[in-house]
């Protein structure tokens, strides 16, 4: 008997037994679903955090402020931590460090921001010209305040769209007067839609001042919260950021053996920390569908067993018949694979089904490739041979005078 004749017996057997069939492919149908979605949630995971990272701009370093004691050891803090970066700080990054282009201040705080009898509570940043070319911010209409705005601590704000249509609706805000916490600033720039940043944060709902007056004005402090650098060029990130450490170092006197006072992270590390994180996440949700295809492999063991048991007079008949061990034992691996490949196509359906199914409900990102459905299919055949072999084994070994005999 050749391949096709024996795929062609084994689509017989499956006819024959539609039921059963189905019940066994059905751990096959889920698992293959279920790797194929699990990828294509966790594909589409990475891609949203790589361009969450990609929003921060280009060739960007970023410098944080201060560090804070948790559970006895230290980490670097946030806005309740010790803040000891100054403005001069920037100015020596930009002027000391040859790897280093650009560099803009950050200091935050959300405030009441009041239009006429509209209000909201937003984020005010206050930064430097710099910061839109670092962070990749284009203003869509107006402009945005100038060096000479900075230093004459200039109340102007540039405002985002989606903290001008809360204010203004549908009206365009630049040239309009704004109230931040009581102080008057006029608005001469609106910002492009750039879209939220995770859950926590909209990038496209805040305010940008000169650093100046939100220092002095606005926020009340003389301590920058971060900077953001741009390096000159990919390649010399690593020098860039080692350049800062080293200069910060210095201008705040710490000792070869003392802990920062700061903490310096590039987009390459956010990027490898994200890829990371990405495989972890893709091998853990791969791991638990895969017990579904296990589960599957049991299932077609078990059926392709009792099937044996069933077909002991035929195997006998045949075996009598001239057809050697391994044309018994092909056939019945033959007939597992079948099953296994006939759920894996089935699965593959359900999988694609499914993701979209997913991400229409609850608005995940999925992303569906090629390999994910290629490794899913590949592995359940793979389950199929694996599960399907020991019954194949177990009939081809049966003595063919007992299996004449067997009732």
């Amino acid at each position: 008997m050749n391949l096709w004749e024996s795929i062609l017996v084994a689509l017989e057997g499956i006819a024959a037994n539609k039921l059963r069939a189905t019940l066994t492919m059905l751990g096959v149908i889920i698992g293959v679903g279920a790797v194929i979605t699990m990828l294509a949630l966790a594909r589409g995971a990475r891609e949203q955090m790589m361009g969450r990272i990609e929003q921060l701009g280009t060739n960007v370093i970023i410098i944080f402020a201060g560090r804070s004691r948790m559970g006895g050891s230290r980490a670097a803090g946030g806005m309740g931590s010790s803040q000891m970066l100054t403005l001069e700080d920037g100015e020596a990054i930009l002027a000391e460090c040859p790897s280093v282009q650009a560099v803009a201040p950050e200091v935050q705080s959300n405030a009441q921001v009041k239009f006429q009898n509209q209000n909201t509570n937003t984020n005010i940043l206050g930064t430097n010209p710099d910061y839109p070319s670092i962070r990749n911010f284009t203003v869509a209409a107006g402009r945005f305040f100038t060096p000479e705005e900075v230093d004459a601590y200039r109340k102007v704000a540039v405002i985002g769209p989606t903290t001008a249509a809360t204010l203004f609706g549908e009206d365009s805000p630049v040239g309009q007067h704004i109230r931040i916490r009581g102080i008057q600033f006029e608005v001469i720039g609106l910002l492009a839609s750039k879209g939220a940043q995770g859950s926590f944060f909209d990038q496209d709902d805040q305010i940008m001042i000169p650093v100046t007056t939100a220092m002095r004005r606005v926020i009340g402090t003389q301590n920058v919260r971060a900077f953001s650098a741009q390096a000159t060029s990919m390649q010399v990130m690593a020098q860039a950021q080692k350049e800062i450490e080293d200069l910060l170092r210095q201008r705040h006197r710490l000792a070869e053996d003392d802990d920062e006072s700061f903490m310096v992270r590039s987009q390459a590390e956010f990027m490898a920390m994200a890829e990371e994180t990405s495989r972890i996440f893709t091998l853990l949700l791969a791991g638990i569908a895969s017990v579904s295809l296990l589960v599957g492999g049991i299932g077609i063991m078990n059926i392709m067993l009792v099937s044996v048991t069933e077909r002991t007079r035929e195997i006998g008949i045949r075996m009598a018949l001239g057809a050697r061990r391994r044309d018994i034992q092909a056939q019945f691996l033959i007939e597992a694979l079948v099953l296994s490949l006939c759920g894996g196509t089935i699965g593959v359906l359900a999988g694609i089904l499914g993701t979209m199914i997913l991400s229409a409900l609850s608005f995940w990102e999925t992303s569906i490739s090629p390999s994910s459905i290629g490794l899913a299919f590949g592995f359940a055949a793979l389950v199929g041979i694996f599960f399907g072999y020991y019954p194949a084994r177990q009939a081809s070994r049966l003595d063919p005078i007992e299996a004449l005999r067997y009732e």
